[in-house]
């Protein structure tokens, strides 16, 4: 997608940019709009080069230790990865609240298809975005009104896909540099490749773009500190998310049967008992790292477990498709093509991609 052309007034830039971030939770509601425009008008506003915070006196060292390393891994994210060379990531914001959004997630009670809010620029996503937390709080309570299950998550970071310069926030910056470049390479990787409406396939696909990134980064740029690091947290990743779809595949096969509603509730119960209990048992063997602490903050729900297979359920294949073809352009040329294939023919490449 191309940026927003200059010629556009700025009350235009507005809409658009409340539309756009509007697409980040995606609801066509008037006041939702324009809590989306202030929220994206709010980043502008606040944000500085790079240049300009560095040869500031006043600028705190550490900060300008990360804001360095960050223009590093960008540039290393264009010239070693191909992601796209745009204003993205020059500018840097400090926000006075420790997340950009808040995403609400909702799922039926007895069912882990999530909600789907929709949208002509970022097609259907499955999740609602707020600047502010209590808005966000208040529209999660319209939802558990309803009967909906309900997770309210923070977000350090999104995309606005390539149409406007996405800026560095305090959100993430003091993250450890292997954190850093996952997350800048991925939202730069949305910027490389979106399919409206197919969250699985994006999600995915920047998915695999960051890890193989990261490990590109270590091997250039890692100390043996820094590779031990990223070692251990992939490996608590990796023991988390095995975790959570082992409980997310009970729930599905739970819903998927012929009991009765009444039975389907106790057993969601006992299910969710369960990974709280087995949480512990690996926090135990993580030595009492917490790292996953706050994704229990609020009780336990399907909407927890909706998104989960959102961002891995393709990866496998993305990863092959990627050692395949060696390099990283000609991986995404392979990507395009499978872009252009309707939904479910993506979807049954990408599944007999997977096949081992």
């Amino acid at each position: 997608m191309s940026r927003i052309p200059s010629r556009f007034s700025w009350p235009a830039r507005l809409l658009v940019a409340g539309a756009l971030a509007a697409a980040v939770g995606g609801c066509a509601q008037l006041s939702y709009y324009a809590q989306a425009a202030q929220g994206q008008y709010s980043l502008w506003s606040g944000a500085r080069s790079i240049d300009d915070w560095l040869g500031d006196p006043g600028t705190d060292a550490k900060l300008r230790a990360r804001l360095a390393k960050a223009r590093e891994i960008r540039a290393f994210a264009v010239s070693e990865l191909g992601l796209p060379d745009n204003g993205s990531y020059k500018n840097y914001a400090a926000l006075k609240r420790p997340y950009v959004l808040w995403n609400v997630v909702a799922t039926p009670e007895l069912s882990l298809s999530p909600l789907q809010w929709c949208f002509p620029i970022a097609g259907c996503v499955q999740y609602r975005g707020y600047y502010g937390k209590e808005a966000a709080q208040d529209y999660a309570a319209e939802l558990r009104a309803e009967h909906y299950d309900v997770q309210l998550g923070g977000v350090p970071a999104y995309s606005t896909l390539g149409w406007f310069d996405d800026p560095l926030l305090s959100t993430f910056i003091n993250y450890n540099d292997a954190e850093l470049a996952r997350l800048i390479f991925h939202e730069l990787a949305h910027q490389q490749l979106y399919v409206p409406g197919d969250s699985r396939f994006n999600e995915s696909f920047a998915s695999a773009v960051e890890e193989a990134g990261v490990k590109l980064w270590l091997e250039r740029f890692g100390n043996a500190a820094a590779h031990q690091a990223y070692l251990q947290h992939q490996g608590r990743r990796q023991d988390f998310l095995a975790l959570l779809l082992r409980h997310r595949e009970a729930l599905k096969a739970l819903y998927a049967g012929a009991s009765t509603a009444a039975h389907k509730r106790a057993e969601k119960a006992r299910i969710f008992a369960a990974l709280k209990d087995e949480y512990q048992v690996l926090k135990t063997n993580w030595g009492g790292y917490a790292g996953y602490d706050r994704w229990f903050a609020e009780p336990l729900s399907n909407a927890h477990l909706a998104s989960v297979a959102t961002y891995n359920d393709f990866l496998p294949a993305f990863q092959k498709l990627l050692q395949e073809k060696k390099t990283f352009r000609a991986f995404y040329a392979a990507v395009h093509t499978l872009a252009e294939r309707d939904k479910d023919q993506r979807h049954r490449a990408l599944l007999e991609l997977s096949r081992p």
